[in-house]
């Protein structure tokens, strides 16, 4: 089987999402869409689900606000126990007022860092990893859809034709 795709390049948004529209409508495999800038209702329109980066983020608040409370109960009441402004350090509960902006500063702390690095893992993007552009255009001022060839090349390239690609090209794909 040949590893065979077409790169339709469109020079406007809205081409672009009429032409996603189309393709799908046509029951055509779109691998991938390279944009200058984010598309609104592109993701949509590709038909993928949507993402559980929330879900992710919430977790690892969680994760942020129990180091937090743990780290500020056994250093500040149980480890090393301070009288500081006459506050009594007697139990976690009667500080708890002071705690809170520590608290929520772990929370957001925690959610921040460990959704950068579950974005680059999931995109993939590993230190010194090559660019997969496949065209240096769609950096600046056009729009890249790549879509699966399964033997019928001439029947796609005259589609994408008609849907507004100013340019067609089929690619031999490693």
């Amino acid at each position: 089987m040949s590893n065979k795709v077409i790169y339709a390049i469109y020079n406007d948004d809205d081409i672009l999402m009429d032409a996603v529209k189309k393709t799908r409508a046509a029951h055509h495999h779109i691998e991938e869409v390279f944009t200058p800038f984010p598309v609104h209702g592109l993701d949509k329109a590709m038909g993928l689900p949507p993402t559980r980066l929330a879900i992710c983020a919430f977790l690892y608040g969680c994760v942020g606000i129990s180091v937090a409370t743990f780290m500020m109960s056994y250093i500040m009441i149980h480890d090393w126990p301070q009288d500081i402004g006459g506050k009594p350090s007697f139990s976690f509960i009667q500080n708890m007022p002071s705690f809170v902006p520590i608290m929520f500063e772990m929370t957001v702390f925690f959610a921040a860092h460990l959704m950068v690095i579950t974005f680059y893992m999931r995109s993939r993007l590993w230190p010194f990893k090559e660019a997969e552009n496949p065209d240096v255009r769609t950096t600046d001022d056009h729009f890249l859809m790549e879509v699966a060839v399964n033997d019928n090349e001439a029947e796609l390239v005259s589609f994408f034709e008609g849907t507004g690609a100013v340019e067609v090209k089929v690619i031999e794909k490693n």
